[in-house]
């Protein structure tokens, strides 16, 4: 509630919704909030999802680099049941060979956990140091409430999709699919070809959309508690949200995961 002192509530739950956007093509900070420009990008977004991964990879890296068999840890035993609940998932939906499903899988599931768990973090907290430290009047800092991190991530595995579709079935047999399912008949080669293209890209927008509209519906909740609601009872009410608000955490996290082993394990297989 430190920023409620400067601003009221509708003030503060509009500053709340601002991004730290940079301008890439003047080098310079963007002061007017709410800028829709192809060179303006949501730094805070970048920076927390960055941060993020960087944590994730050197968690796992210093993990994997004390390993013991006959006296694991509380975090390599953490480790291993996560990387086993991953890799049983995959195991059970991809029926194809491949490297690089199981360790895509993880990094999708802990990434997005991560910038999901940053919603958790009281709403004031890092703006007001940022503010106080440097003078940074606008962060937001669940990267998954930012739709762009959300469609970046949902690109990546469309263009995973494409390249296994292609290397795997060839990309004539890319093609007749497009043309030829579902009905095989040349009368209906251009319908086929229409919902299959809508089928398609429906995948990257169904990944992004979810996890976005879920990510910002449960952070626009946390604002309004605290712009809404007296100090004395915020607790009431945030605590008993946070609480459920783990479960979308992971549920989202693991939801991104499972949609995108299925996908993958469509483009896979010939039909």
């Amino acid at each position: 509630m430190f920023l409620k002192e400067i601003f009221d509530s509708g003030k503060y739950i509009s500053h709340h919704l601002h991004h730290l956007q940079f301008d890439i093509k003047h080098c310079t900070f963007v002061h007017t909030p709410h800028i829709f420009n192809y060179w303006v990008i949501n730094l805070d977004s970048i920076f927390f999802s960055c941060t993020l991964g960087v944590l994730f990879l050197f968690f796992f890296y210093t993990i994997s680099k004390t390993l013991s068999i006959d006296k694991p840890n509380n975090y390599q035993i953490f480790i291993e049941l996560i990387v086993d609940f991953v890799n049983q998932n995959v195991k059970d939906i991809y029926k194809s060979n491949s490297i690089l499903i199981a360790p895509l899988s993880l990094t999708i599931f802990i990434w997005i956990v991560l910038m999901n768990s940053m919603d958790l973090i009281p709403i004031d907290f890092i703006p007001y140091f940022l503010r106080l430290i440097f003078g940074i009047n606008f962060v937001r800092v669940v990267p998954s409430a930012d739709i762009n991190i959300t469609i970046s991530i949902a690109l990546s595995v469309f263009v995973l999709i494409i390249y296994y579709s292609i290397t795997v079935k060839g990309i004539l047999v890319l093609i007749k699919e497009l043309f030829t399912i579902p009905f095989n008949s040349i009368f209906f080669y251009p319908i086929n070809f229409l919902l299959e293209l809508i089928s398609l890209l429906s995948k990257p927008t169904s990944l992004a959309l979810r996890l976005f509209g879920n990510m910002y519906a449960g952070e626009m909740i946390f604002i309004l508690i605290a712009g809404f609601v007296p100090w004395w009872l915020q607790w009431v009410l945030s605590v008993p949200w946070a609480i459920f608000h783990i479960f979308i955490i992971l549920l989202q996290a693991f939801i991104f995961m499972i949609l995108t082993i299925v996908y993958l394990s469509s483009a896979s297989s010939k039909h």
